[in-house]
């Protein structure tokens, strides 16, 4: 029968391919199968050759092939054997003349499913081989769909980016999975065996596992969030859920457990969650700041002045020296506030980092005292950075006093500056998101008692310490986080209980263009006097008072203002020079920065120093734009009133402020909000 001849095939029947070169046969089994057909539906169709018959399998489904002997073993077998090569899986039967045992051997070996004499080939026996072979056929499909089932779950199982392992009844290892060793650290081998305690962190309490046993036991799906210690030592978090594996009786034969490392996830809602309590501390502190800071400077103004009046080493000099140490402590405590919470007003310059810390070493050493070995490695060729030296100054500070109470039997501290420039691969070792480039690094390094594993991740937390109630307040190492990551920096800190700690600071370098600016010789504690006239504008009466009265005393004519308002109506009726306005910068009625540009217009001379409690962004509202240059937060002291005064007057820059919008200035001061 010839291919055009070949028979529609219909899909309710079973397409039967028949290749043998004798027709005779092809019209005997056909007359077979419809005589049967109420038993076994079927069709049948006819290839004449074996390259008909690869042709014609190639273009249809057939449910069966019948060989017929003429086409000869061999060829039958290559047929076999290339049609088995291209996955398909159709079942074979051979039928032979005479055929013996190896024949019929070698035929099965290649694949057939059956042989069947020509010479027995009758309904009974056709129908019988046809069935026996469809009905093992089906069977093979499915031990090999098992397989391929089973095959595709152990791939799962073991390329699955969860933690995988499966334990027995009584909760003993039996298999772990690739990502389950490589988040831990332990080998297959390693924890076969073993039961889940191996990963006990201690850090849960053990009424946890106990609850959670208890779940599973009953043949529910237990969950939990748990924290687990890696082979290392190393703490990671786990979402984790246990389910029973039941036999055909619904009992727990094993257990598996699912685990997702939320690691990082936890650490990232960790750093927000950090953000948001030093954002809310840092509103607070802000809120706070102007009226603290106000009466933090009218305390140490009326010490200052009540100095003047008492006999030097007599009771009362030292009870107001009492007053005024306790004033500049709660100062202190202001200023941290504020820095760490990146709400601190900065006089940025770009200067080199060596002189600035040589500068500060000198009063570290009066800091940490005498029993600490204090030293300074200065780095060669750094790059320039864009600081404020006070932040810098509290930055070490702090870090100075942390070394000195971790080393109270004596020991080392050092210092030194370094150059680098961070790479791609160097950056991603820090696991932070930290941007590649050229910076100056600050490294301190004690031979304290070090920070404990468990403290390392809170140390830069507000209000967290270690140290006994009343010995520390927790802001000091919060400030520097504060200030580094105001400065656009980073910090790391590295320490084992015992061993020291070491702190790294990096501090990004500025471009080569951008000029530095010397810091001023103006000294703090330096009291000059003066003859011209200041405007003392403030609404608090108390401290504008004693800030007049102090001014007075050093040779200055002060003329006084309640508010902005009035500061207008005595510039209006003074008739001679005002060389200064010293100026509150929030104020009811007329702002600071309101005031000075009236003042503009109406005495171009005058001169204008800002003086503010409030902090960072509020400053920065009212048009205060030159921070180093005619900017004085309080708290301050009188005597640094009187050296601001002073180099503002001496200053040969603008006689005047510019405008927040007018600004253009490389490096003039910015200070973002908390």
């Amino acid at each position: 029968m010839s291919t055009a001849a070949k028979l529609e095939l219909s899909p309710s029947l079973l397409p039967v391919l028949l290749v043998g070169n004798l027709e005779e046969d092809f019209f005997l089994i056909r007359e077979i199968l419809e005589r049967n057909r109420g038993v076994l539906p079927a069709e049948l169709d006819h290839a004449c050759s074996l390259e008909e018959a690869k042709a014609m399998l190639q273009r249809s489904q057939y449910g069966l092939v019948l060989f017929e002997n003429e086409t000869a073993d061999a060829a039958a077998t290559k047929l076999l054997s290339e049609f088995l090569h291209t996955g398909r899986t159709i079942p074979f039967i051979v039928l032979t003349e005479h055929a013996d045992e190896k024949a019929v051997a070698e035929i099965i070996q290649a694949g057939a499913s059956d042989c069947v004499e020509k010479s027995q080939l009758n309904g009974a026996n056709l129908l019988r081989t046809i069935r026996c072979t469809l009905n093992l056929h089906s069977t093979q499909q499915q031990r090999q769909f098992a397989e391929e089932s089973l095959r595709k779950l152990s791939c799962a199982v073991e390329q699955s980016a969860d933690t995988i392992f499966i334990t027995n009844s009584e909760g003993v290892i039996e298999y772990v999975n690739p990502a389950f060793e490589a988040l831990t650290g332990y080998s297959r081998q390693e924890v076969t065996g073993q039961t889940q305690s191996i990963l006990n962190s201690g850090q849960q309490a053990p009424a946890l596992y106990r609850e959670l046993w208890e779940t599973i036991r009953t043949g529910d799906v237990g969950r939990s969030i748990t924290v687990n210690r890696k082979k290392s030592g190393e703490l990671y978090y786990v979402d984790e859920s246990i389910s029973p594996i039941k036999d055909a009786d619904g009992r727990a034969t094993h257990f598996i457990s699912n685990g997702r490392d939320l690691t990082k996830q936890l650490h990232l809602e960790s750093q927000l969650l950090q953000a948001k309590k030093m954002d809310a501390i840092g509103r607070l502190a802000g809120g706070v700041a102007h009226d603290f800071n106000n009466l933090l400077t009218i305390i140490t103004s009326y010490s200052e002045l009540a100095l003047d009046c008492v006999v030097p080493g007599s009771l009362a000099q030292t009870r107001i020296q009492e007053i005024l140490s306790a004033a500049r402590r709660a100062a202190d405590l202001t200023r941290q506030l504020l820095a760490f919470s990146r709400n601190q007003p900065q006089a940025l310059r770009v200067a080199e980092l060596n002189p600035v810390v040589s500068g500060i070493v000198k009063t570290l050493h009066r800091l940490i005292g005498e029993d600490i070995e204090l030293t300074f490695a200065p780095g060669e060729g750094l790059g320039r950075v864009r600081l404020d030296p006070v932040q810098i100054e509290q930055i070490l500070m702090n870090l100075a006093a942390n070394s000195r109470d971790a080393m109270p039997q004596g020991g080392r501290c050092s210092l030194e500056t370094s150059n680098v420039n961070l790479d791609e691969q160097y950056a991603g070792q820090k696991k932070a998101i930290i941007p590649t480039g050229h910076y100056a690094v600050l490294t301190m390094t004690d031979t304290g008692t070090g920070i404990p594993a468990d403290h390392l991740p809170h140390i830069f937390e507000p209000f967290y310490t270690t140290k006994p109630f009343g010995k520390g307040t927790g802001l000091g190492l919060a400030t520097v986080y504060g200030i580094v990551k105001q400065n656009h920096g980073f910090v790391w800190a590295y320490s084992e209980g015992g061993m020291g700690t070491v702190f790294k600071i990096y501090l990004p370098c500025v471009p080569d263009r951008v000029a530095a600016i010397e810091p001023s010789d103006v000294g703090e504690e330096a009291v000059l006097r003066g003859t011209e006239t200041l405007l003392l504008v403030e609404d608090e009466d108390a401290l504008r008072r004693a800030a007049a009265e102090f001014l007075s005393l050093r040779g200055y004519s002060v003329l006084e203002a309640k508010d902005g308002l009035d500061a207008m109506s005595v510039a209006k009726n003074h008739t001679s020079t005002i060389h200064l306005a010293v100026t509150d910068v929030v104020m009811p009625h007329i702002s600071g920065g309101q005031l000075a540009n009236e003042l503009v217009l109406l005495r171009p001379e005058t001169r204008v120093l800002f003086v503010s409690g409030y902090a960072g962004q509020t400053v920065l509202d009212h048009n205060v734009v030159d921070v180093e240059n005619n900017f004085l937060q309080k708290p301050f002291t009188l005597k640094q009133l009187a050296s601001k005064v002073r180099a503002v007057l001496d200053h040969h820059g603008n006689s005047v402020p510019l405008l927040a919008g007018a600004i253009e200035h490389p490096v003039s001061v910015t200070a973002p909000s908390g």
